[in-house]
């Protein structure tokens, strides 16, 4: 039971997070109405309360002497200030210094009643202030006072003004805080998919980093899982290669010696149909035990010890026997290769996997092939066409796993064991680049390669 409600866990962290954010939003919106309500009930400060005491007593003592100017009383320029202007109620509420009360001074007037002590509030433009109560021949008046002046407001006497904007700031702010939880949730996630798709590009060292493994939840014990499920994987494929490689090594011991006695049988004359067959079986055979193992030996390239070289330089010899492979046949080759092209990379697996796609492509093109290469960013791109009969779109991905052969005449008239294209695509991902097929609009195959350069 304690472990279902573990701080850890992914529910947990989404329920606290959305409950808090919407909580705190809440609590803040919520506190607006209070602060205000303080801040309206501010005490009544003893300046202004000197000037409105001080008014009353002048008030008394003009009324006391003569009481018909207490009608006639105005409240201009009191207090010292010419700005002030005092008004003076009568018990019942009643303006006596002025035709009518204005809407702020009647809002004033029922926030002062309800706070039930003389209070001060800054409105937009004017601070109001009162009430100070005094009796004269035994009837009671309150005098209030008013202040023009644009005194700064406290930021939450704004907010409530501006319900729209506080809106929005609280929208903001939830945003703001359920884009950090996303980005707390989402950052290992990106890390887990990026790791899974180096390692289905054949990147079979790629890891989920130590930091994502070390968080206690659902996302921590997901990376634990998947760099074991890594582990298994790369000691399966390395089993996988090791045992190709050592099969092959151990096949060829007992074909040299079949080899053998086929030399000696024909040394000594005996010669006939199955003795010739036996032969070309064993040629064949030979040459399916060297696919393998530079298939195994590509797959085994170690990439810290590859190296910068000129591309062209690699690929001269290639380029060379391609040329000469092509007018045999009647063909022509392009090549549009600059001389300035460099990219790390071991030159014997490169110049192997080009070399396939050359041969093919001149065995299967009606008149024509062209490999160009150029340089976009970091990458160098090299493409190699035919105009060929193309091969089924649904055959275009299959065609580079061992031993595949598609189903089009371009493959079975061949008699190969369809090891060329996986060592190439094998080479490729050992440089940590990509290779892909199309079939081009005009008829014909068209092979891609970008290796980081």
């Amino acid at each position: 039971m304690a472990r279902i409600f573990s701080a850890n866990r992914i529910f947990i962290k989404l329920l606290l997070g959305f409950w808090l954010c919407s909580s705190l939003i809440i609590a803040l919106v919520a506190l607006l109405p209070l602060l205000q309500q303080n801040y309206d009930r501010a005490p009544l400060p003893a300046k202004l309360e000197q000037v409105l005491a001080r008014s009353a007593k002048q008030l008394q003592d003009n009324a006391a002497a003569h009481p018909e100017k207490l009608l006639r009383w105005q409240g201009h320029r009191h207090g010292g200030n010419k700005h002030m202007r005092l008004f003076l109620t009568d018990e019942e509420g009643r303006l006596l210094n002025g035709r009518r009360n204005s809407r702020t001074m009647r809002h004033f007037m029922l926030m002062a009643e309800e706070a039930g002590h003389p209070i001060s509030h800054q409105f937009r433009d004017d601070l109001m202030f009162g009430p100070y109560q005094f009796a004269i021949n035994g009837n009671h008046y309150a005098l209030w006072g008013r202040l023009p002046a644009r005194h700064p407001r406290p930021w939450f006497l704004f907010l409530a003004d501006n319900i729209m904007l506080t809106l929005g700031l609280a929208i903001a702010l939830s945003g703001l805080i359920c884009a950090l939880l996303a980005w707390h949730l989402g950052k290992p996630l990106r890390q887990l998919k990026q790791s899974a798709d180096a390692l289905a590009n054949g990147e079979l060292g790629c890891r989920v980093n130590e930091q994502t493994c070390r968080r206690g939840d659902e996302i921590g014990q997901l990376a634990n899982a998947f760099n074991a499920m890594a582990d298994a994987i790369e000691q399966t494929m390395h089993s996988q290669q090791r045992l190709i490689s050592d099969v092959s090594h151990e096949l060829r011991t007992p074909l040299t010696r079949l080899q053998l006695a086929l030399a000696l049988a024909r040394k000594q004359g005996l010669e006939g149909k199955e003795l010739s067959r036996i032969g070309y079986e064993a040629e064949q055979l030979e040459l399916l035990i060297s696919e393998l193992l530079e298939l195994s030996r590509v797959k085994n390239r170690d990439l810290d010890k590859m190296k910068v070289y000129e591309l062209a330089e690699t690929l001269s010899q290639v380029l060379d026997d391609a040329e000469f492979e092509a007018e045999q046949q009647h063909k022509q080759l392009t090549i549009i290769l600059p001389e300035d092209l460099c990219l790390p990379h071991h030159p014997r697996s490169l110049s192997r996997a080009i070399e396939n796609l050359l041969r093919n492509a001149i065995r299967y093109a009606d008149s024509h092939i062209r490999l160009s290469a150029v340089q976009q960013g970091k990458h160098i791109n090299i493409v190699i066409e035919d105009d060929g009969p193309g091969i089924d779109a649904s055959e275009l991905e299959a065609i580079f796993r061992p031993f595949y052969r598609p189903h089009t005449a371009r493959e079975r008239e061949s008699g190969g064991w369809g090891l060329g294209l996986a060592i190439t695509q094998a080479a490729v991902t050992a440089h940590r680049g990509t290779i892909s097929a199309a079939n081009r609009p005009q008829g014909g195959l068209m092979i891609r390669i970008s290796l980081p350069c």
